[in-house]
């Protein structure tokens, strides 16, 4: 095989050529390269490029279709078909593919300084882009929502804002047992919870005894526990600090009857609520206590079979409490249900401690039937694993 044959050599012959200007050549070296089976992607890449310098945006625009069909997600590649489609006008597909080379780059730190320009342009073309449709839709739309003003749109505009990369999609993580086909939600309707209106009636005896509860510090225990040798991630901070603290009614299905003796109201209320039953896991009830200046990290919950229920007591100003995309402030005396398995987050930015009532209730869409079988299954786990006690859900 003579060197000319070889597409080693191909290869390195026409970027000599290249880089001295001698585009023909390069472009007769690189057909002739692209002719042997299985020649490689970076041949059309440069076959590509070469078209591009020549002007021939056909030569181009075939080049690059036969890099993308041997990986569709070459980054070079899908940068080039960005380019030459915004040069040819063609702003929206120019956009889906600015899109695609935004969603293929790993962050600009890890690419090669050559890229990054490339990148950053690619990232500043689809994000103009989409505020440009963005803003198009909301003119197109207005007619539409002023129409229907006072009915309850907010799971589509939402939906809306999430198409536009205006927000980010959530859905339930749940980190252990995931219920499927009950549907997510961040915030549930406050009315699909009729038994609250007498947990919110109770609220100023509930704070009462929350107050004198948590004057008892030996009564306290850091909400988060983790064992130093476990992988503590963002709770680093958190374990074992009294920062987030916790005062146990009801800890992994079992009364703490010494605290249940000195809030008499707050049990009471809790009796009318469905908490869920667990053997060795919930229910659980709590005063929770955030100190000022506290942060806790996005996470999420165990298994959405259950949600969780928050009844504000004390809140400063700087509080706020951040579930998927809405994020809302506690209000004393006005509970709300959340679902923990989507992505959540709360601050004091505050002077003062915060403090609420937190339990747990079983999801609404949850039949009898089922509320059992999930009952029955965390029975069923702890006999599997008797040896050594409890785990998971």
């Amino acid at each position: 095989m003579t060197p000319i044959e070889d597409p080693s050599a191909l290869l390195a012959l026409s970027q000599t050529a290249f880089y001295a200007g001698d585009l023909a050549r390069a472009q007769g070296l690189l057909a002739r390269l692209v002719a042997f089976p299985g020649c490689g992607l970076q041949a059309w890449v440069n076959l590509a490029v070469v078209y591009q310098a020549q002007g021939n945006e056909a030569g181009e625009e075939a080049a690059i279709r036969a890099a993308l069909t041997i990986d569709p997600s070459d980054l070079i590649a899908l940068i080039l078909r960005a380019g030459l489609l915004a040069r040819q006008g063609k702003r929206h597909a120019a956009a889906r593919a600015y899109g695609a080379v935004a969603a293929v780059a790993p962050p600009l730190e890890r690419l090669a300084p050559n890229l990054q320009p490339a990148v950053r342009q690619a990232q500043a073309q689809r994000d103009r882009y989409q505020d440009e449709f963005g803003a198009f839709l909301d003119a197109a739309l207005a007619p539409t929502l002023d129409e229907l003003q006072g009915e309850n749109l907010a799971r589509f505009r939402e939906s809306v804002d999430i198409m536009l990369g205006r927000k980010r999609r959530f859905d339930s993580q749940s980190a252990l047992f995931h219920f499927h086909g009950l549907a997510p939600a961040s915030f549930f309707p406050r009315e699909a919870f009729p038994w609250l209106d007498a947990i919110e009636a109770a609220t100023d005896a509930i704070r009462a005894e929350c107050d004198v509860a948590l004057m008892d510090r030996v009564a306290l225990s850091p909400y988060l526990q983790y064992q130093s040798d476990q992988p503590l991630r963002q709770w680093a901070e958190l374990n074992r600090n009294l920062a987030w603290s916790a005062y146990h009614l009801i800890e992994a299905g079992v009364v703490n009857a010494d605290h249940a003796a000195c809030c008499p109201a707050t049990m009471a209320a809790l009796a009318g609520a469905p908490q869920p039953d667990q053997r060795g896991r919930t229910p659980t009830a709590m005063f929770s206590r955030l100190q000022a200046g506290t942060h806790i990290p996005a996470h999420t919950g165990v298994s959405n079979a259950r949600l969780v229920v928050h009844l504000p007591l004390t809140v400063p100003s700087g509080c706020r409490f951040r579930v998927g995309n809405e994020t809302r402030a506690w209000v004393p005396g006005q509970a709300w249900v959340f679902d923990d398995t989507v992505e959540h987050e709360a601050w004091n930015d505050g002077t003062q401690a915060r403090t609420i009532l937190m339990f747990d209730i079983w999801h609404p869409q949850l039949s009898l039937a089922e509320r059992h079988a999930v009952a029955a299954m965390a029975v069923a786990i702890d006999a599997f694993s008797k040896e050594e006690g409890s785990f998971g859900l």
